[in-house]
This record gives structure tokens, sequence and C-alpha cells, in this order.
């Protein structure tokens, strides 16, 4: 419990009065029947992942890997072993949340796993301290991953290597996209896009803009996330259905306003 802790603390970076998780937290969670999972490799935890039973099923709240075991799959095999622990306990819905600006999320969470977007949550965590996070408003999307049935039902490491035809959105509807200057472009709303495929762009790499100081950028990027897909998904005529390799959010027309 305690490697695990340090690996979390590793990883984001939370500030000194406010840890994210304690051992003693971890402990009674995993002996009440939450799921608290670390990776070994040689004696030593390069990854874990702690997940919370909910009214939904299971929750996952948070995951780590160490630095140096990135880009190995670790947090495919994590998710494969979380599908598997559900499972055998009956549990056929996993929840989690991330931030719907960072592309290689978005990517792993509905391309690779299949999981679907529910609710857009504007700020959910409201400012946060930790090393990742700090300095942008905390937006997430909550995904549901139905374990039964349709492509997460057979989640693959990499679905366009296996075999899944590329997406094609003939006639969509480009809401937002990146312009020249590397901020966000929004189109004019001319004519219903309510039975309209509408496609959201993101950046390629909102840390990197973090990182090197293009505060103006991410932020902007932030509000127009917000108010496009946050918009288009609250208005309920639209469900996110896909994310593809280059960046767009796929956002199709809801059956039930079709009439």
């Amino acid at each position: 419990m305690r490697e695990a802790r340090d690996l979390l603390h590793r990883v984001w970076r939370p500030a000194p009065d406010n840890p994210l998780i304690t051992p003693e937290l971890l402990l009674v969670l995993a002996h009440s029947g939450s799921y608290v999972v670390a990776v070994e490799q040689d004696g030593r935890t390069i990854g874990t992942c702690l997940g919370l039973l909910s009214t939904a099923g299971l929750h996952s709240h948070v995951a780590a890997v160490d630095d140096g075991a990135r880009g190995r799959s670790i947090g495919f095999a994590l998710k494969l072993h979380q599908r598997a622990w559900s499972l055998g306990r009956g549990i056929t819905t996993i929840t989690w949340t991330y931030d719907p600006l960072i592309s290689r999320n978005a990517y792993f969470n509905l391309r690779k796993l299949g999981a679907v977007p529910t609710e857009y949550l504007p700020n959910f965590y409201d400012a946060m301290r930790d090393g990742v996070n700090a300095g942008t408003d905390s937006d997430r999307l909550l995904v549901r991953w139905g374990l039964t049935a349709g492509p997460a039902a057979h989640p693959a490491p990499d679905r366009e290597r296996a075999g899944e035809p590329g997406v094609a959105c003939p006639g969509a509807v480009v809401a937002l996209d990146v312009g020249p200057d590397g901020h966000p472009v929004r189109a004019e709303r001319l004519g219903d896009w309510s039975r309209r495929t509408v496609l959201v762009r993101v950046p390629p790499d909102v840390e990197a803009l973090r990182r090197t100081g293009r505060v103006a950028a991410a932020t902007a990027w932030r509000l127009a996330v917000r108010d496009v897909l946050g918009g288009l998904m609250a208005g309920g005529r639209h469900t996110v259905t896909t994310f593809t390799r280059d960046g767009w959010y796929v956002l199709s027309p809801r059956l039930e306003f079709d009439a």
C-alpha cells in the first residue's frame, strides 16, 4: 500500500498539504471489497489503480504508471484486469472520468476500450493543486464502459490494426477546429445540426501547451471544448460515438430525437 501511494504521488505530484491518498485508506478500501491493484516487475511496483464500488458498478478513480514503464501497454493491461475482476464479481459496468482535452486518453478510452461518454462535467474537481492539473479548470468527461456488449466486450490494444476501419464522416459538420496559430476556431451555426454528424477537434498535445507556457491557448481550448462539446452533449440531441486517431470527437444524432 505504501508503494502504491508513493507511485501515485510520483506521477500526480500533489501539493504537500493535500495528499492524493494514504496507505491506510488504500488498505481499508481493499479490505472492504473495492479495487486496489498493483503491477509489479522484479519486486518493484510500476503501476497501480484504485476503483470504488458505486451505484453504477465500479468507478475507476485513479491510476498511475511509472515513467520508466510508459509505452508498454501497462494501462491497457490494468483495464483488462479491472474488467475481468469486475465480471468475476457480477459487475458489468465500469465508469471513470478523464480530461477531454487530452487526445491520447480520449483515443485510449473511446477507441481502444470502447467506453462511451455520458456526461460533460465542467470544472468537476474545482481548482486542483497537483503537478499535472494545476493552473487549469478541471473539466472531465464521465464515461461508461459496459463490459458485456458492443466494442467493450472485445477490447483491442489497437482497433485499427486489429481490422477496424477508420472513421468516415461524409457530410459531417465541423463545429470546432484548430487554427493556424494553434488556437480553437468555432464554426458559425448555420442551419439545424440536430440530424447531422458533428466533429469537434481537440489540440494534438494540450499538455505541451501547458508545459511551454502557452496558457492562453490552453485556456481557449478548455473554454471552446466546454462550450461546443459540452453544449452538444447537454442538449441531448447528440452522443459521442468515437474519437479518431487525428484528434476528432465524432458526435452522432440520438435516434430518439428522430420522428
